[in-house]
Parts: structure tokens; C-alpha cells; sequence
């Protein structure tokens, strides 16, 4: 699973390496102890309404971690919804249509995870040194009832985070990960025309485990447990 993670660099960065066409002007600061129901940077592609041409936009926009649905009568399904088995995405009633047509990235610096040692369970950062992570998400808007025609905050935009079964050393930490997106794959992922096949999310689930097998990790302080402890220290291995 993926439960808290890391963005240690700044929104603007994900510009460039992402050939974003449109940030948006709310993206989220550094985090060192990310949460769901925290707000989150993600990357997606979209085409415009006023598009003559068809031609997706690349958008970088914050986005409510933990998703939820057109469907759900309150934002608070979206705190269950942090994470989609992709196994079972396609057939989910929560994740459904989100992986037909509304696929995202959710770049990290990494992420979080805690291993049982003699009864006790430790957290280890799990990341790419000198790389950014890239998970593959799904996205939706949500229109929240509550809110008049006219406010801006009516529409509320969300996100999951893809996991599949460990593989490697990360299985010896917990038996599930991110689904980790392969830089190849990342076009078709956002592609907003191409549907969703068994093919594809076969694809997606193969190269994560590739990338799985690059990633480092070790022990950090048990401090990263309370959300509302953040800072670069949380990096900090344990001796």
C-alpha cells in the first residue's frame, strides 16, 4: 500500500520535467509527512472544451489525496479511496470510470512504509536517489452539494495512488507498493483518448515491478507516525 509519502522539491520543478503546458496557481509547498485527505500535486492531461482540434492539455493541479467519486454524496468516501488495487481497477464501482479516461502521475521524492521487526513496526523511506518517483494515479471531480453555483471551491478535485502486489526487497517490508510509473509508459498512461485495456494495466503493472527493483530504503525515526510532525529531518536514517 502507499499510506504517506514525500514531495521534498518544489511544484515549479515538475514544469519542465513533465512539459506541463498549465500549472495551476494552488500547488502544494514541500512535505515531508504527506497524508491522505492532504493536498497533493498531479499531473494529468485533458482536452479543453473550447479544443477545435481534440488536443490534450497537460495540467499540473492540485488535488485532494484520496478519491472521490461523481457518485459520493460527501467528500469523506475520498479518505478509504487513498489507494486502488489495480488488480481489481477496472471493475471497482469507486475506480471504474476514473481509469477509463482519467488517468494521472503523482510525483514523489518517496514514500513511506512500515516493516514488522519482533513485534514492532518500524518506518522505512523507500525512494530513487537522485530520481523523482512517479505513481501511477487516477484522478476525478466531484461537485460538492453543499456549495452555491457561483463558489469556486463547488468542484473539488481528487486522486489514488495505483498498488500492486510487492516484488524484490520491497516484498520483504510490506506485501503491497505503488504502482510505480515507467517512464515509457507515461503518454499512454495520461493519454486521454486511448481507453483503458487489460493490456495496458498489464503493461503498467510489469514495468513498476521494473523500477521496484531500483529502489533503495532504510530505517527512519518512528516521528514520521504523527502527521503532524514534518521536515527534511523525517529523512534522517536511524543509526
Amino acid at each position: 500500500m502507499c499510506g504517506r509519502f514525500v514531495v521534498a522539491g518544489a511544484a515549479d520543478d515538475l514544469v519542465g520535467l513533465f512539459d506541463v503546458d498549465l500549472p495551476a496557481d494552488n500547488l502544494p509547498g514541500p512535505s515531508w509527512n504527506i497524508a491522505p485527505t492532504d493536498t497533493v500535486s498531479i499531473v494529468l492531461d485533458s482536452i479543453p472544451k473550447d479544443s477545435g482540434t481534440g488536443e490534450p492539455q497537460r495540467r499540473l493541479e492540485a488535488a485532494r489525496w484520496g478519491l472521490v467519486p461523481a457518485w459520493a454524496k460527501d467528500i469523506g468516501v475520498g479518505a478509504r479511496a487513498f489507494n486502488a488495487r489495480i488488480e481489481s481497477v477496472a471493475e471497482s464501482s469507486m475506480f471504474k470510470t476514473a481509469v477509463r479516461k482519467r488517468r494521472a502521475l503523482v510525483p514523489a521524492t518517496g514514500y513511506y512504509e512500515w516493516r514488522m521487526v519482533e513485534g514492532v513496526k518500524r518506518p522505512n523511506f523507500i525512494h530513487l536517489p537522485d530520481e523523482v518517483t512517479v505513481f501511477a494515479g487516477l484522478y476525478e471531480w466531484w461537485r460538492d452539494p453543499s456549495k452555491a453555483d457561483d463558489d469556486p471551491a463547488r468542484w473539488v478535485l481528487s486522486t489514488t495512488i495505483l498498488t500492486r502486489d510487492a516484488v524484490g526487497e520491497l516484498g520483504s517490508i510490506h506485501d503491497r507498493m505503488p504502482v510505480f510509473l515507467a517512464p515509457e509508459l507515461i503518454e499512454e498512461w495520461l493519454d486521454p483518448h486511448a481507453d483503458v485495456s487489460d493490456e495496458l494495466l498489464e503493461a503498467v503493472a510489469a514495468g513498476g515491478a521494473a523500477v521496484a527493483e531500483r529502489m533503495q530504503y532504510y530505517e527512519v525515526g518512528r516521528e514520521v507516525g504523527n502527521v503532524r510532525n514534518n521536515g527534511p529531518q523525517l529523512l534522517e536514517p536511524v543509526s
